[in-house]
């Protein structure tokens, strides 16, 4: 059975592919040294879209409409152009908004109007190894991989500095002080929104939690600083492999890149810690086969978060305490305990 794989790696080669959702222009060059924080591509993005009715507002049919049409696809208007004009009755259509036309037809036009700018950071820092034609770029770079759950889409980099000195420990507003600033964080549990908003005001550059409250996700979404929570939502300590690799990267150059995790996408959380190699290390797997001796973290309580080792596959189904039957594994935890878990439930840490 195939295994989704939670990268916590102490060493490893890492690609990212970084696109723009939209046609835009690439910044940057093939072999160009880039930042977690650098723009590398960058498109106008339209907030809003306006509808002209062309038919209805001059009375005339689809087919007339479709005739006294004076713009095409792709052609950009300032406000107050004319956009179609009926010479017989002496009506005109103007554009009541500087935009884009992006569709034509049935009588009526459609414009993109309120453009903004998105820009595209890199998200870690490397070396473009690819350009992708007006979408983005391939950036390769090496150094430690730490994996999350949630992350609030922001993306920054700095030293990373640590408050947490067990895995279960939990981050208040007294810890945070002026001499944080500009730092990246890493912490345990988040139970408070004074605490973002405390981060926000130093201002942090980063915040590395084991997990936060669902009802604190509104206003992580709102800080201008990256979040990435390790572990899940509500009161979690921080799993022990994440604990001690961020542990021992600490007072060192971190990139957090906050995206959402998206399992269709392939995209998570991470923190990644750059560090010097003389050759490039193995590029991380993203597939694994369950096979017993694999270090595997439990993705639903009451074990959610643990890691442990996978001791055991059971053939076939396997009768659980719940009455369902299902594909499972003997899992020993680093507490010794060996409990029977569905494999669904597990992931390949690796």
């Amino acid at each position: 059975m195939l295994a989704p794989v939670l990268h916590i790696l102490p060493l490893a080669t890492i690609l990212r592919e970084r696109l723009l959702p939209i046609p835009g222009k690439v910044k940057v060059h093939l072999n160009q040294k880039v930042a977690a924080t650098d723009v590398i591509a960058e498109t106008a993005w339209a907030r809003e879209h306006v509808l002209l009715d062309v038919a209805r507002t001059l009375g005339v049919s689809v087919e007339a409409a479709n005739r006294l049409i004076r713009c095409k696809v792709g052609e950009r208007l300032s406000q107050g152009s004319i956009v179609a004009e009926d010479g017989i009755i002496r009506r005109t259509i103007h554009v009541p908004r500087e935009g884009r036309v992006v569709a034509v037809g049935g009588g009526k036009i459609l414009l993109e109007v309120g453009n903004t700018n998105l820009e595209l950071r890199a998200g870690i820092p490397g070396i473009i190894t690819q350009i992708i034609p007006d979408r983005g770029a391939v950036i390769q770079t090496a150094g430690a991989l730490i994996q999350g759950v949630w992350g609030n889409g922001r993306v920054d980099a700095s030293m990373m500095y640590s408050l947490i000195d067990k895995p279960d420990d939990m981050l208040t507003v007294d810890r945070l002080d002026a001499s944080l600033r500009g730092l990246v964080i890493l912490a345990g549990q988040c139970r408070d929104a004074e605490v973002l908003q405390a981060a926000a005001e130093l201002p942090l550059r980063g915040l590395i939690l084991s997990s936060l409250l669902p009802l604190l996700i509104p206003t992580a979404l709102q800080m201008r600083y990256p979040i990435t929570v390790t572990d899940g939502l509500g009161h979690m300590p921080m799993n022990i492999a994440a604990f001690k690799l961020l542990s021992t990267n600490c007072k060192r150059e971190a990139a957090v890149n906050a995206e959402p995790y998206d399992r269709y996408k392939g995209t998570r959380p991470e923190v990644i810690v750059p560090l010097p190699v003389s050759q490039d290390p193995p590029l991380p797997r993203d597939e694994e086969t369950f096979v017993p001796g694999q270090q595997v973290r439990m993705r639903r309580a009451p074990h959610a978060g643990e890691i442990g080792t996978l001791v055991n596959l059971r053939p076939g189904l396997t009768s659980l305490p719940s009455g369902l039957r299902a594909t499972a594994g003997e899992v020993r935890l680093d507490t010794g305990e060996q409990i029977l878990v569905p494999l669904i439930n597990l992931e390949v840490v690796g």
